[in-house]
C-alpha cells in the first residue's frame, strides 16, 4: 500500500498541503473563472489563509486534503480532498479543482482524481466515493465519467450563480468500477 506522504499518478503527484501553498491557493480563490462552479462565497485574506493552513489539523481517515502538483515540475496546480469518510458504511466524498487554468483539459484533474480514489479504495478500504457537480460543468462531468463515476441522482436547483439556478448531479463510483 502506498503511504499518504506522496501519491503519484501518470501526470501528477499528490502531497499534503503545506503553509507555503497559501500564495497559490489565494491566487486560485480570487480567480472568478476557477471558482465559477465551486461552493465558495467569501474571499479570504492572504494572511487568514496562511494562518488557516499553518493551524490546520493533520490529514486523518475522516479528511484527507492534498495538493495536486505536476509530476515533472512539481508545480502546485490544484487541490483534491477525500472528506466525511464513514468507516461503518465505507463511504466518503471527494472534492477537486485545478486552480492553474493552463492545466485545464490536459488530464491532470482526471489523473489526480483517479489516484486519490484508488488510495481511498485500497488504503482507506472505502467501498464508494461520491461527489456533487453542477450540471452545467460539462468538462468536469466528462472527467469524472472517464474513471467510472456514474450519475446517481439530481439535486434540483441546488446551485445559484450569476442570477440563475442550476441543478447539481450526485455522482458515485464504487471500488470495482474505478478505471
Amino acid at each position: 500500500m502506498e503511504s499518504l506522504k506522496m501519491l503519484t499518478g501518470d501526470l501528477v503527484r499528490l502531497r499534503p498541503l503545506e503553509p507555503e501553498d497559501a500564495d497559490a491557493l489565494y491566487r486560485w480563490h480570487n480567480d472568478d473563472e476557477v471558482m465559477r462552479w465551486l461552493q465558495s462565497y467569501f474571499h479570504e485574506s492572504l494572511a487568514g489563509l496562511r494562518k488557516r493552513l499553518a493551524d490546520r489539523q493533520e490529514n486523518s481517515h475522516e479528511k484527507v486534503t492534498l495538493c495536486i502538483e505536476t509530476l515533472e515540475e512539481r508545480k502546485p496546480i490544484g487541490i483534491v480532498a477525500l472528506r466525511d469518510a464513514d468507516p461503518i458504511n465505507a463511504r466518503a466524498k471527494v472534492d477537486i479543482y485545478i486552480g492553474e487554468r493552463e492545466y485545464w483539459g490536459g488530464g491532470y484533474g482526471t489523473d489526480a482524481l483517479r489516484r486519490v480514489c484508488r488510495y481511498g479504495f485500497e488504503t482507506m478500504r472505502l467501498h464508494s466515493i461520491e461527489l456533487t457537480v453542477v450540471e452545467a460543468n460539462e468538462r468536469a462531468i466528462k472527467s469524472y465519467q472517464k474513471i467510472g463515476f456514474q450519475v446517481d441522482g439530481r439535486l434540483r436547483q441546488a446551485f445559484f450563480r450569476d442570477g440563475q439556478w442550476y441543478d447539481e448531479l450526485l455522482m458515485c463510483v464504487l471500488a470495482d468500477e474505478l478505471t
